[in-house]
């Protein structure tokens, strides 16, 4: 059976996602070269490709039974010892990702196992040198970042680990 790779995001929206990215790069993570900035929800996970029509599907119940949110971005933080990870944390919209992660992962075809404890973040560096870590963790410190939340990301990842939108998702549950 065609196996394929997905994650499910929040983009971040301009202007923030774009100094997010750069961030990253200017950390030296290339992984930002094919990876925009994101809060993840479901981190990469292979799936039966076949499965694809189910996973969507179930992706459009939980964003009509959630409601659109703000996150709010506020300094920096990190992963370290555990991960080579800084990021920008999330100070409003924890619970809202939370919940959302919770949905996503409940998926019949997904069930996926975390490998850590779910904390919604936006990565800005990871796995570069430790200065590089150790710079993009003080240059950040004082990021603050607020925007709406309307919808969630299907990403498909390619054979170079591109991720390619595969379908997007409104949330609009009434409060």
């Amino acid at each position: 059976m065609d196996k394929t790779t997905i994650g499910v995001a929040i983009d971040i929206p301009q202007p923030w996602g774009g100094e997010l990215t750069a961030a990253r790069l200017a950390a030296g993570d290339r992984v930002a070269e094919y990876v925009p900035a994101h809060v993840t929800l479901l981190g990469p996970t292979e799936v039966n490709a076949a499965d694809l029509p189910v996973i969507d599907a179930y992706l459009c119940r939980v964003a009509r039974e959630h409601p659109a949110f703000t996150v709010r971005l506020r300094g920096t933080g990190t992963f370290r010892p555990v991960t080579q990870v800084v990021f920008v944390a999330v100070a409003a919209g924890i619970s809202e990702c939370e919940q959302l992660h919770e949905a996503v992962l409940a998926a019949e075809p997904i069930r996926a196992a975390a490998r850590f404890p779910y904390h919604p973040h936006v990565t800005v560096a990871h796995d570069v040198p430790p200065e590089q870590l150790d710079a993009a963790f003080a240059e950040l410190a004082g990021y603050e970042a607020s925007f709406a939340v309307g919808g969630f990301t299907l990403f498909e990842h390619d054979d170079g680990g591109r991720w390619r939108p595969h379908a997007e998702y409104r949330l609009t549950a009434d409060h």
